[in-house]
């Protein structure tokens, strides 16, 4: 039933706009739009009927803004400071931040700050991206003297009754040549889980069923500021965040043991307490030169840390017994510099040399307590276990040379191509002693051709690196499997490297109707990683993240988005996107062929919004889907099977604006009260044997979120 969903949607999208692009005269323009070469131009009047709060009411407005935000076809990890694809900009300036990025000032900047937003489908050296996509520039409006503060409070009710309250301030402005936005926020995250697990022997018969609920009370706070100073001919710009939040977690389980000849009931309790802090700090600095050239740096500095000790206990009728302790802490940085000098040495051409130095560190430490003759007061007064490689710090020094060439071919064609010529060290020191060195060469070409102002074609081919996880070079927890409270670390894990195809053809209908597109890629991997086998020996098995060899990946990605004024609702936008892809790699525990992992045959989204106008009310929904019968949701482990199943998901949505501006929303997540299942088939000995010991079947549920919201611009 749940397959067909989006299946019908898409249908109805594209009969939809097969309507629209025949009949041009059912085309109604609904604001001021205007499309210059490659670029689509928004202007304020557009969104003015919509009476908006942020940018981020605006930009829901935008048919097919979502192409310009989404980043799919299988890429994997952000590497650095030129990385970024599908950038946000604010006035013509990326927001040099990772946490604090371009993308997450859209709630934070009231809409009548703004003068007018672009989507850039074009390349230029003026722009310091290199994605293979489109760009939203946000542009403010440039007066000697603006300012606005926008405030929001919500109430956010949980399946078990709770009720936890949150809210955000902002302030944005511009004095002079001097811009601003100090931003602060308390964002509710409590969680309520309700799950089951049955477990069978191989014959199918009952062996231990289990019950649990979980209670995590957590309110994630932060705060964050922008600034901005437009000198004559240069510019700076400096941000920075600062957040934390302490998730304390109580799990409560009852267990009925069937195996054996008698009937037993045993009661579990658990108690997580995890805290985490971490801060920010970016910056950039441009300056024109009078021939045109540009000198830009930018810089990243940042940090986070936590703490988690994991404590189980066996709870009798009259006291407890501690049977687990498991502490886990760790602190990620990062420095990143970057400088560049942007200048066009000929007509239709534009060149960027430049240099990326970066710096990752990650300290980690992982300590386990169980049952035993000795008490340690490090390991919860319980027997410390020796674990192999659980003390470690691991860091990276990176260098980036790169160069850019733009060349505008004609005045439909564009073609960008980049060369950067990357070394890094990688040293791990601590339980294990580790170093090495790496280079690589990452090519890019990327070719636009405007076939006509609505009808644009993009090919790109890539070479890329990903970001390693220094996470994966260590043992740490394991809070999903009580059998196996650890898991190894593998020193020698390498960069994922891909060749990136891909072929693009967008159509932008008349009038802002409505934008198709459709995108074929096709990647080519070595190093692939995933779990491999680090066992010591047949008694003393173990897995670990690593690399497990060449794979491949192929996909057609169709988008569709449009107002459906040709029947009626001219403020009604509807957005459907359809996905259907392949991918194969050899799987190193069993030696057979299987997808690669988190690659479904087929993935489906919706959403829609209908703006009522003359009551100043909107409403909508935004659905996904995707296929659960995939080897893509199974992991093959060293000596278990996991296979994920999951339900559709949907949400809802109402808005009314009210007196004074003020507007009011009722947000509706996990309105279907989604399950979210795993089957685990454990075996005697190794996964390749084949012998089943059992299979638990374990399925849980947040159940349904409401969220009331109030938000008001001053």
């Amino acid at each position: 039933m749940t397959r067909s969903i989006p299946r019908n949607l898409f249908k109805a999208g594209a009969l939809s706009l097969a309507i629209a692009a025949t009949s041009p005269g059912l085309a109604q323009k609904i604001a001021d739009t205007s499309l210059d070469d490659s670029t689509v131009i928004y202007g304020a009047a557009y969104f003015a009927e919509y009476s908006p709060v942020n940018v981020d009411d605006m930009i829901d407005r935008i048919p097919g803004v979502s192409l310009a935000m989404n980043n799919r076809g299988g890429d994997r990890g952000r590497r650095g400071l030129g990385a970024g694809e599908n950038e946000i900009l604010i006035n013509g300036q990326r927001q040099t931040g990772k946490s604090n990025e371009g993308r997450s000032q859209l709630r934070r900047i009231s809409a009548n700050q703004v003068d007018y937003i672009e989507i850039i489908r074009g390349t230029s050296e003026e722009m310091d991206i290199r994605g293979g996509g489109q760009v939203v520039n946000v542009v403010l409006l440039d007066s000697a003297s603006r300012s606005s503060v926008t405030a929001e409070a919500d109430m956010e009710h949980y399946q078990d009754g709770t009720v936890e309250p949150g809210a955000k301030l902002s302030w944005t402005g511009q004095t002079g040549r001097f811009n601003y936005l100090l931003h602060v926020e308390a964002e509710p995250q409590y969680m309520n889980r309700e799950a089951n697990e049955v477990s069978r022997s191989a014959l199918g018969d009952v062996l231990e069923t289990r019950d649990e609920e979980s209670v995590m009370e957590r309110t994630d706070y932060q705060s964050s500021f922008n600034l901005g100073y437009q000198f004559d001919k240069s510019m700076v710009q400096l941000n920075g965040l600062y957040g934390w939040d302490c998730a304390p977690e109580d799990k409560d389980r009852a267990i009925n043991d069937y195996a054996g000849s008698s009937f037993t009931t045993r009661v579990e309790r658990e108690y997580i307490d995890r805290c985490r802090d971490n801060w920010e700090v970016g910056g950039d600095y441009e300056y024109a030169f009078d021939n045109g050239g540009k000198y830009r740096f930018l810089f990243i500095v940042n940090s986070r840390q936590y703490d988690q000790t994991r404590e189980r206990f066996d709870v009798f009728s009259d006291h407890e017994a501690k049977d687990l302790f498991l502490y886990n802490e760790g602190r990620d940085q990062e420095r990143i510099f970057r400088t560049s000098y942007t200048w066009d040495p000929f007509d239709k051409h534009g060149l960027e040399v430049g240099l990326e130095r970066a710096q990752t560190i990650r300290d980690g430490d992982l300590r386990l307590g169980v049952p035993g003759p000795t008490a340690s007061p490090d390991h919860g007064n319980l027997m410390a276990v020796n674990i192999d490689n659980a003390d470690s710090t691991v860091e990276e020094i990176r260098y980036e040379n790169f160069l850019v060439h733009n060349w505008q071919l004609n005045d439909k064609m564009a073609l960008e191509s980049s060369l950067i010529y990357e070394t890094s060290t990688i040293t791990q020191t601590g339980d294990v002693y580790n170093k090495r060195d790496f280079n690589f060469l990452r090519p890019k070409f990327d070719y636009r051709f405007d076939l006509t102002q609505s009808i644009q074609l993009r090919a790109t081919i890539e070479k890329k690196i990903s970001q390693l996880s220094f996470y994966d070079f260590s043992a740490s927890s394991d809070n999903n499997d009580d059998d196996q409270n650890t898991q190894a670390g593998n020193p020698e894990i390498v960069q994922e490297q891909s060749w990136n195809y891909s072929l693009n053809l967008e159509y932008r209908l008349p009038n802002s109707l409505g934008v198709l597109n459709s995108e074929l890629y096709y990647r080519d991997y070595e190093d692939v990683i995933d779990k491999v086998d680090v066992s010591t020996g047949p008694d003393d098995l173990r897995s670990a993240r690593g690399n497990i060899g060449d794979a491949w990946r192929y996909g057609l990605n169709m988008d569709a988005s449009t107002r459906l004024g040709y029947i009626g609702l001219p403020t009604a936008l509807l957005s459907l996107g359809f996905s259907v892809q392949d991918s194969e790699v050899t799987d190193p525990f069993l030696g057979t062929k299987r997808r690669m992992r988190h690659n479904s045959r087929w993935f489906g989204r919706a959403s829609f919004r209908h703006d009522v106008i003359h009551w100043d009310f909107s409403y909508g929904f935004n659905y996904f889907n995707s296929d659960n019968d995939s080897d893509a949701r199974t992991q093959i482990d060293i000596n278990d099977i996991e296979r994920d199943i999951r339900d559709y998901g949907l949400s809802l949505f109402v808005e009314k604006k009210a007196f004074d501006g003020i507007t009011f929303r009722l947000n509706v997540q996990n309105a279907n009260d989604p399950q979210s299942c795993r089957e685990r088939t454990r075996f005697q000995g190794a996964t390749i044997d084949g012998i089943i010991e059992e299979i638990e079947d374990y399925c849980s549920s947040n159940g349904v979120q409401y969220a009331f919201t109030v938000r008001h611009t001053f």
